[in-house]
């Protein structure tokens, strides 16, 4: 393979994606291998190497005698043609295995754009992407955010992952291991696997739709735990990778990154990422020190970026920062900050290595907007956060903000540009002639998403989008505001595979057929074949676009993440007051019903309220 591999190599872009051989990567003996696992990513190496669970689950499945884990991610249409045209399969990065002698294949589901690089990198295994056609090895799992609601890859996917997979994908390898020493066939395999609490298996169930073809429920076929998603409750046991894999073309996050707590109480009613990873749980300040160190050492990088959904709510966040650089030549980064909870402590210690650019997420131009969506975050905080960054000596500013946000009007809008003219005007007060002020300004369009109270949201219209597109670009011209806005027909994708139902597989599977790849790269983004696509599947687009009844049986209501549909429910009812409902880890419990459901204490920040 790795011969027949060097001769097409110097034909291919970016050759170094394909030849594995990283520092820290882990090739082992073949005699000692009882089972071969390949992590796979539906998109390039150098986005899937930055991908934090990757590394994770990589040495966790290494630390097992007896298996091996292997990477694999999605060519680039230059090394498709190759394989191809030279009849190779797709394969793992260490031992140059083609993918259909592995054991399992496990996707991780980052985002619903690599769908079809799903697909098409099971065909390039010389596999059907279909798992009713697949009657042996290797099985096809799929875990992460996009696993909760599965039903769009239903038909495509052996066995989904709900949850966090530090405890499960163990049990799975050994499930899978003890199969194949017994001679299980695949159906034995799945009944087992399907009785592991967190794995679903959607061919032991059976979807119902109404006469209009919407989903009203999906019932198992047998008896079956709960599909309930699983997290690792006592998160210090669970320590970081000792070693990562150091890439070999550099990765879009180019840093050593340590997930400093995982779980985001601040309920902001759009974002799925805060649902789907209740509860909130710390790791050990001494334990992130220690492992962060030795990451630096062990990957020769003088970066570490502090990982979570809102990485300045860690408690001692200012004291882990201090002491990571206290050598002086390690520079720390901060993503996710929230405004309201970035200090000028922290913009003075961060600023002492290298002055990085700053990016907040006010998400609304106004309190109005930001009380509906629950940012709890308040003007003042803004312009606090700002001005210590300013002060600190940054010049550049990166400002996060939706179009099309439930109850959003013109007036929500112009608060953005009054936002960005006034944060101008204060770098100018504060900084005077000795700088340039940097400003971007990122403008998504709001996707309802699964398990959050805007999940029966609508997507809003191309024409409406563009009008509001409009109102900001007149008014932040540049080269002084540099506007980055999303294109409308990938968001709109976006949303319609996020709320999708098993038909949406088949509305994939076409595509993927008509040549769609890469769906999140604009210059291989290809409209027009989805809308084909979707005409031909017989959807509804328009329907599947709008506002869901309250009364509806959604299509991911069969898996219970913990957070209840009642308090879903509350919250968009709240949204609709613009009433704003307090963080839980500093102030009373919103009873989301999380802890009950995972027996676990919630986490209090200190000097906070306790629970009621």
């Amino acid at each position: 393979m790795w011969d027949k591999l060097q001769a097409i190599l110097p034909f291919v872009e970016k050759p170094a994606r394909y030849i594995g051989n990283e520092i820290n990567s882990v090739v082992k003996a073949k005699e000692e291998v009882l089972l071969r696992f390949a992590l796979a990513f539906p998109d390039v190496y150098e986005i899937g190497t930055s991908y934090m669970g990757f590394q994770i689950l990589y040495e966790i499945i290494n630390s097992i005698p007896w298996a091996q884990a292997e990477r694999v991610f999605a060519p680039w249409p230059d090394m498709e043609a190759k394989l191809r045209e030279h009849k190779l399969p797709l394969y793992g990065l260490e031992t140059k295995t083609g993918l259909k002698d592995f054991d399992l294949i496990g996707f991780t589901l980052q985002y619903e754009l690599g769908y079809t690089n799903l697909l098409n990198m099971l065909d390039l295994s010389g596999l059907s992407p279909y798992a009713r056609e697949r009657t042996g090895f290797p099985l096809i799992i799929a875990g992460g955010p996009g696993a909760l609601n599965p039903e769009p890859l239903a038909d495509f996917i052996d066995a989904f992952v709900l949850g966090e997979g530090e405890e499960i994908v163990p049990e799975i390898a050994e499930t899978v291991a003890r199969g194949k020493k017994q001679g299980w066939d695949k159906e034995k395999t799945l009944k087992s696997l399907a009785a592991i609490p967190g794995i679903y298996v959607p061919k032991f169930y059976t979807p119902a739709y109404d006469a209009q073809g919407k989903s009203i429920g999906i019932q198992p076929m047998g008896s079956f735990p709960p599909l309930k998603k699983r997290i690792v409750r006592d998160f210090a046991s669970y320590p970081l990778p000792k070693k990562l894999v150091v890439p070999l073309v550099q990765p879009v996050h180019d840093r050593v990154s340590i997930e400093i707590c995982r779980g985001c109480a601040r309920g902001c009613r759009f974002c799925q990422a805060g649902m789907l990873y209740r509860p909130v749980r710390e790791r050990p300040m001494e334990q992130l020190v220690q492992q962060g160190k030795m990451l630096l050492q062990n990957t020769g990088s003088s970066e570490i970026s502090l990982s979570s959904l809102s990485s300045a709510d860690y408690s001692k966040i200012e004291e882990l920062v201090g002491t990571l650089m206290a050598s002086g030549d390690t520079s720390v980064s901060l993503p996710s900050l929230r405004v309201d909870s970035y200090s000028v402590e922290l913009a003075r210690l961060t600023r002492a290595v290298r002055k990085t650019g700053l990016t907040l997420a006010p998400e609304a131009g106004s309190q109005r907007l930001r009380n509906v969506i629950n940012k709890n975050v308040r003007e003042e905080d803004i312009f606090s956060a700002a001005r210590a960054a300013f002060a600190n000596g940054w010049d550049n500013l990166k400002l996060y903000f939706m179009l099309g946000l439930p109850t959003e009007t013109d007036g929500d809008i112009e608060g953005i540009v009054r936002m960005v003219w006034g944060l101008d005007k204060l770098y100018r007060e504060i900084r005077g002639n000795k700088g340039r002020l940097r400003m971007t300004v990122a403008v998504s369009t709001f996707v309802p998403k699964a398990h959050t109270p805007f999940q029966w949201a609508a997507f809003l219209g191309r024409e409406e989008v563009k009008r509001r597109q409009r109102l900001l670009l007149e008014k932040l011209r540049p080269p002084k505001f540099k506007v980055q806005t999303m294109d409308w027909e990938e968001s709109k994708l976006e949303a319609l595979l996020a709320r999708g139902n098993r038909k949406t597989g088949q509305a994939i599977f076409l595509a993927w057929q008509k040549g769609c790849r890469f769906d999140a790269w604009t210059e291989h983004f290809r409209p027009q074949l989805w809308a084909e696509s979707f005409a031909q599947t017989g959807i509804d687009v328009e329907a599947a676009l709008g506002a869901i009844s309250l009364r509806a049986v959604l299509p991911w209501e069969h898996i219970d993440i913990g957070v209840s549909k009642d308090y879903l429910l509350r919250e968009l009812g709240r949204a609709q007051e613009a009433a704003e409902t307090p963080d839980c880890t500093r102030d009373k419990c919103s009873d989301c019903g999380v802890c009950a459901a995972f027996a676990v204490t919630p986490l209090k920040r200190k000097g906070k309220a306790e629970c009621d």
